[in-house]
């Protein structure tokens, strides 16, 4: 999401220019690649782009296949083969060791992938950009690189005027929600071949603080850099304000509005005051936040658990699950920073249904295939 921005940013900035541009993404990938699919920059036709679709190895060849296709106005796909022993291959002994399809799509009245991109991070739901990747035929209505947007409110799948492939294209649409995993599909449509990248744009990771002391900082400075849209609720005269321009809201602990919280939300349970923090977790359980955080030792947490029983209202299996009491990963941590970089870590982790631990000792490949 925070590429996404960024892509956005200068796109506008250079809105009334009269440069044209194009958008180069990684649409597949063998073996292992830096960047996976997803991946995009935008090229301007002077050479100046904002994103990435490797570690620093293909960019440069992007940047110049880009501004040949921007003068060309024609899409093109290019294939990077870094594991073969070839000198001439870019890409050959920078550690990439993969396969790597790149579409280059000029941007265009027709085609303006922008103003989708602006549509993903309008709201907080997931959404569902469409890319034809490969074809065999050349139509109007299904060219190569063009982009459409599937609204998943009202599921409808926008701009595809081809009525067989939109009804293939919705059923594995919803295959992508519900795995969560984008990925490309192929289809056969009596002599037309047609491969479409199906991208899951989910929205960005939304931190909920509940504390005010002066170890929420690190944690707000953190998810600054991670792009995480931040809540903070606590004592107002307590906070310093030139802390606070990156949280996007802010909550008194004396009033009854709080945050809205949804499946992509962390909460962090930090008033480091235990009856604050105990009346916090019992309205934040009641949430569907899949991450619930709470600073302190383990008996600490087995108190609070007891308290839950005799009031009438124990902790189920399932809110158990979604607690995490200690907190974070176990990384040695002890400054504010250091913690806050273990409770990150702890929370991308849950999001991503991984345990943690080293890579040297994962057997598979770093990142999970389709």
């Amino acid at each position: 999401m925070k590429e996404i921005k960024s892509i956005i940013k200068l796109y506008n900035f250079y809105s009334t220019s009269s440069e044209k541009s194009a958008i180069a993404q990684v649409v597949r990938v063998e073996e292992s690649s830096y960047r996976r699919e997803g991946a995009r920059m935008l090229v301007f036709e002077s050479g100046i782009f904002e994103g990435g679709i490797s570690g620093g190895c293909l960019e440069g060849d992007a940047l110049k296949r880009s501004q040949i296709a921007i003068l060309k106005e024609e899409p093109s796909i290019v294939t990077y083969d870094t594991t073969k022993d070839d000198e001439s291959q870019i890409g050959v002994g920078l550690g990439c060791n993969g396969i790597i399809d790149v579409l280059i799509s000029p941007i265009t009245s027709k085609n303006n992938t922008i103003s989708l991109l602006e549509k993903c991070i309008s709201s907080r739901k997931s959404h569902i950009l469409v890319t034809v990747t490969a074809t065999n035929k050349s139509d109007e209505n299904i060219p190569l690189g063009h982009t459409y947007y599937y609204d998943t409110e009202t599921q409808t799948l926008e701009g595809c005027k081809h009525s067989e492939l939109k009804n293939m294209l919705t059923k594995d649409i919803l295959k992508v929600l519900d795995t969560k995993k984008s990925r490309i599909y192929n289809y056969t449509i009596g002599k037309l071949e047609i491969s479409a990248f199906i991208e899951l744009i989910p929205p960005q990771f939304h931190l909920v603080i509940y504390g005010d002391n002066y170890d929420v900082y690190p944690m707000i400075d953190l998810a600054q850099v991670l792009d995480w849209e931040v809540s903070l609720v606590g004592n107002l005269q307590k906070l310093k304000k030139d802390r606070l321009d990156s949280v996007k809201h802010i909550y008194s602990k004396d009033e009854n509005k709080r945050p809205q919280i949804d499946d992509r939300t962390a909460v962090i349970l930090m008033a480091h005051d235990y009856k604050t923090d105990t009346i916090n977790l019992k309205k934040t359980l009641q949430s569907p936040a899949p991450y619930i955080a709470s600073l302190g030792p383990k008996k600490r947490f087995e108190k609070m658990k007891s308290d839950f029983l005799n009031s009438g209202t124990p902790i189920t299996e399932e809110q158990l699950q979604r607690i995490y009491a200690p907190c974070g990963l176990e990384i040695g941590a002890n400054t504010p920073e250091e913690i806050a970089t273990s409770i990150f870590a702890e929370i991308l982790g849950v999001f991503s249904n991984k345990n943690g631990g080293m890579l040297r000792d994962k057997e598979k490949p770093i990142h999970d295939r389709f």
